[in-house]
This record gives structure tokens, sequence and C-alpha cells, in this order.
């Protein structure tokens, strides 16, 4: 149940505050006094749309809030955060600069979660909802709402039938360039499968290439080198014979000088190393001898050609066309047995297709016996609000197979005895969908666990002895009573919390809790609304200025025949 609603620079509504009671409450007003603004900010606290242009001129953020009491079962995190209390507070802050934050019991949140935990307390009905009730759409909807109709497994087996359909396609039009396509993959790899290339090989080359290109500097570098360490004449000594003289020299003298022998310590090491040098430097240079080099050389400078022109050819460098070939071969693969793979697309499609069409037409029995049912109770709704010798019926037709199913459905209206149904959308009057459209609320009543519902001109197109049934069941889906003559199995009592904005005097005569908005203009010139309960001479005023616009004398005892009418009941 909405226990409280408050209201902060939204529109016109500078600040209000406003609480309820269970059973009947009704809102009215003059024209433009800021009744749709009220329902505007219902829906935004409840997660729905909002704009920068509803927050009140001049105010840095509208804030709206809607306390709510539950079962308290503490079935949801946010009742347990507050230990079951049995209340959930809603607010929803609009800025100037068209941002907003939603927030359950202080905790912020996104506003499609702030909706969808709202749907569970409270249900809005709007003028738009009843102009949606003439779409096949929505008529679909509530028949499968009302015979609680599940379409999970036969969504699931659509949604595989369609990406095996899509997966199939897609394969059949590759296949008609499959021929094409091999010819192209054949010549790719036959070109390139003969150079056996490697990951890492054309560094590998280039670096040998490099060498082998600049052989002379580099065995003139190893032979001076090598000369440099090693003796090439008697009277020529190298590095190495040198420190061998310095070692056995150092080791004489250490015999009288004992640093010496630790120096001959420290040359010793450098004549392993010195001699362990010369001995590589000699495999080197037979390595690089002149007949090897001239073989390697062109050999590499052929592996290099090759490289290139592969690289011009397929705008890759060899590593990526060492990848390229696997990946080709592969598609290779595939292409060749794609009329193996086809043929098992297509077996599972035609499985896939007569599984949607078996729970396809499960779904659509399940429907024609719903609406058999669905269409009894409305008209035994609408045979009290003053629509007798309604007929319904649900024109359910197989057509294409979409996500919903096979059907499509259209709900027929005959209003008067006699009369062959009809579209509803063709032949309905704005009165009569009201009246319509509060007996499939009344139905769907007894199957929600909603207990708050927010009717906003239900009532529409509708006056008269009409005004007055839509009033008594507005009365009897809160909880009131039914005057005797009325008792019946079509006006059953419920007990729900209603908020209902009304234009009808027969209407808001009937609630338990009548709330005036009203617009003012205050000294400083700026227009704002304000929402407060009126009772007595107050209300039988506000009754009198509906039904004529003014509280004369006939208008105040007309208004005060409807009040009495509620005191009866």
């Amino acid at each position: 149940m909405l226990k409280e609603l408050y209201i902060e620079n939204l529109a016109i509504i500078e600040k209000a505050v406003i609480t309820f009671d269970g059973g009947f409450n009704v809102f009215s007003g003059e024209t433009g006094a800021g009744k749709s603004i009220l329902i505007g900010g219902i829906n935004a606290v409840l997660g729905g749309r909002v704009s920068k242009d509803i927050v009140r001129a001049g105010a840095d953020k509208a804030v709206v809030t809607a306390l709510f009491e539950t079962n308290g079962s503490g079935d949801s995190e946010y009742e347990s955060e507050k230990e079951s209390s049995g209340e959930i507070l809603f607010t929803r802050e609009i800025n100037s600069n068209g941002n907003s934050i939603a927030r359950i019991n202080g905790r912020t949140t996104t506003a499609s979660e702030l909706k969808e935990i709202a749907s569970n307390l409270i249900d809005i009905h709007g003028q738009h909802q009843t102009r949606l009730l003439i779409s096949p759409d929505v008529q679909l909807a509530l028949l499968d709402s009302f015979g609680e109709i599940s379409k999970i497994e036969y969504e699931q087996a659509f949604r595989e039938f369609s990406t095996v359909s899509k997966k199939l396609k897609k394969h059949l039009l590759e296949n008609a360039l499959r021929d094409e396509k091999i010819e192209i993959l054949t010549s790719k790899i036959t070109d390139l499968e003969p150079y056996k290339l490697k990951i890492g090989e054309e560094d590998e080359v280039s670096y040998e290439l490099e060498k082998l290109r600049n052989a002379q500097n580099i065995s003139e570098a190893l032979n001076r080198s090598y000369s440099a360490l090693a003796s090439t004449s008697d009277s020529n000594l190298g590095a190495c014979d040198l420190l061998n003289i310095c070692k056995i020299s150092l080791s004489d003298a250490g015999k009288y000088i004992s640093e010496c022998n630790i120096l001959q310590g420290r040359i010793a090491e450098l004549v392993i190393e010195a001699n362990d040098i010369k001995n590589e430097l000699s495999i080197q240079l037979d390595k690089n001898s002149e007949p090897e080099k001239l073989q390697k050389l062109s050999q590499y400078e052929e592996r290099m050609s090759d490289f290139l022109r592969l690289k011009r050819k397929y705008s890759m460098s060899c590593d990526e066309m060492v990848s390229a070939l696997e990946d080709w071969k592969s598609q290779l693969a595939d292409l060749q047995s794609g009329d193996e793979f086809i043929q098992n697309l297509t077996e599972k499609k035609k499985n896939l297709g007569e599984k949607v069409r078996k729970l396809g037409g499960e779904l659509s029995e399940k429907r024609k016996q719903a609406s058999v049912a669905l269409t009894q109770r409305i008209c035994d709704e609408l045979d009290y609000l003053d629509m007798p010798s309604t007929r319904l019926v649900f024109a359910i037709k197989q057509d294409k197979v979409t996500i919903g199913g096979m059907d499509t459905v259209e709900l027929l209206i005959a209003a008067n005895a006699g009369e062959e149904p009809k579209p509803l959308s063709k032949i309905a009057s704005g009165g009569e969908l009201s009246r319509i459209m509060l007996a499939i609320k009344s139905v769907q009543a007894d199957k929600n666990d909603v207990t708050t519902m927010i009717f906003d001109e239900i009532d529409s197109g509708i006056s008269g002895r009409a005004a007055q049934k839509v009033g008594l069941k507005l009365s009897a889906l809160a909880g009131g009573k039914i005057d005797a003559a009325n008792v019946n199995n079509h006006a059953r009592r419920r007990k729900n919390q209603i908020l209902c904005v009304t234009h009808l005097a027969q209407v808001a005569a009937l609630a338990d809790r009548h709330l005036l908005i009203e617009k003012q203009t205050k000294s400083d010139g700026r227009t704002y609304t304000a929402v407060k309960p009126i009772t007595g001479e107050e209300r039988k005023r506000e009754l009198a200025r509906i039904i004529s616009g003014d509280d004369d004398e006939i208008s105040l005892a007309n208004a005060e025949r409807l009040m009495s009418k509620k005191q009866e009941l």
C-alpha cells in the first residue's frame, strides 16, 4: 500500500506531502490544476522516463519519494535491510540538466531496477493504456497473462530454430561461391606450401646474409685478432706467448718476493682465458673459409629473393604468411566438406521447425481455452458496468512463426444484442473502451499480488448511470460495500488500495477519501499547486463544482444526494 508521497519542485508543485489510506482514494480539481503532474510524479518515482522539463523553473532539481507498506516478509533484499519492517522507500531526483538518480531505501540503484521492484507493488493505468487496448500485441499479452501461459520452452526452441536458419542461410550463400573460393585457396596453398616457411625464418636469413655480405671484413678482423694473440713467427710473439713469459718470470721472482706469487696467479688466469679465445677464433676462421662462404651466400640470397617476391604478392610478412597458410588449409577443408555440413544443418532446421510448430500449436490451443474463460469474465464485469448485452470474442488465427508464437489475435466486440462482433479498434467508443479496461483490470486483480492500483481518468467518456456503476466498481475493488440491488458475482468485493483521478462527481462521491488538487497564484506572482484532503461541506462544494462548474443550490443538492448514496452503502 502507498502510505505517503512527497513531491518537491516538480513543475508547478513546489512542495507537497500527500498521505494515503487503504480503500478508495480520489483526486479531483480544475483542468490544469496539476492532476497530470501528480500522476507524472508517481510514474517518475516508480522508474518511468523523466526529462529536465519537469523540474520547476529556477530549481536545481525535483525530488519525488514514495513510501510503501509491504507485507514485511523480507523477500526482497531491500526489505531485509530494514529487518522486515514492512516499509520500502523509493526516491527519484531529477536534476535540471536532465540527469536523474534513483534510490531504494537510500541505496542508489538504476531506474530499471526501481521500476521492476515497484511493478510488484503498484499497477498504474493511464489513458494511454486504454488506447493501447486496441493493439493486437497488447491483446495477445492480456490473453497469455490471464491464462498463465508459459512460453519459455517455445521461445527457447524458436531461438534455436532462428540461429540454425541464419547459419544455414549464410552457408548456402557461401556455397554458391564455393567452387571459386576452393580454386583461389588451392592456388594460394599450392604457391606457398613448397617454400616451407617458418616463423622467424626471415629474420634469421637476413642476419646470416648480412654476415656473408661482410665476410671479408669479418675475416680480416678475425685474422687480426688471432694474430694479436698467437705467435706468427719466431720474431713476432703474440699476446698469449707474452702472457706466458710474464707468468714464468713472475714464478721465478715469487721464490723471493711473495707478492709476485699473487701476481703470477692472476696472470695464469689471463693465460687460460687468452688461449681459450685464441682457440675460438681459430674455429671461426675455419667456418668463414672462402668456398663455404660463397656457397651459403648464394643460398641465402636466393631465399631472401623468395621472401621479397612473396611479400609483394600477398602483402604480408613471412610470419603472417605462415599463419595465413594454416588458415587457408582450414577454410579449404571446411569448403570441401561443405555438402555434409549443409546437409546436417538442413536436417537440424527441419527437426527444430517441427518442434516449434508443435509447441506453437500447443500455445494456440491454450490461448483458445483461455480466451473463452477471459471473455466470459470480462463480459460478467461489463454486465455490471451497464454494458449488459456486450459480447467479446478473441479471433485467434495462425500466421507466420514469431517469438510470440504462430497466432495473431484480434479482440472483437458486439456492444448490442443481435450484432456481429467487429474489431474493438473500429467500433468501440471512448466510454466503452474505458469500461472494458476497468473490467479487464478487475479480472486481472484476481490473479495479481499487486494491491495498489492507480487509475488516471478511467471514467473518460462515461456519464450518467454508467458513471455510477464505474464508481461502484472502483469502490468494490477497494473492498467497499455495494448496494443490495447490485450484489452479484459480477461485482466482486476486493481489498485493494485504489487511487483514481476523476472528473465525475458520481465516482468522486463514492470514495473513502477525497483529495483536492488546486492551483493558486501567490504574492510573488508564481503559480503553485497544492493537494489537500477535503471532507464535509468543502467536499460537497467540490462535488457541486464537478457537476455544474458552480456551487449553486441545485448543484449542492445534487452533491449532497450523491454523498448520501455513499452513506447508504
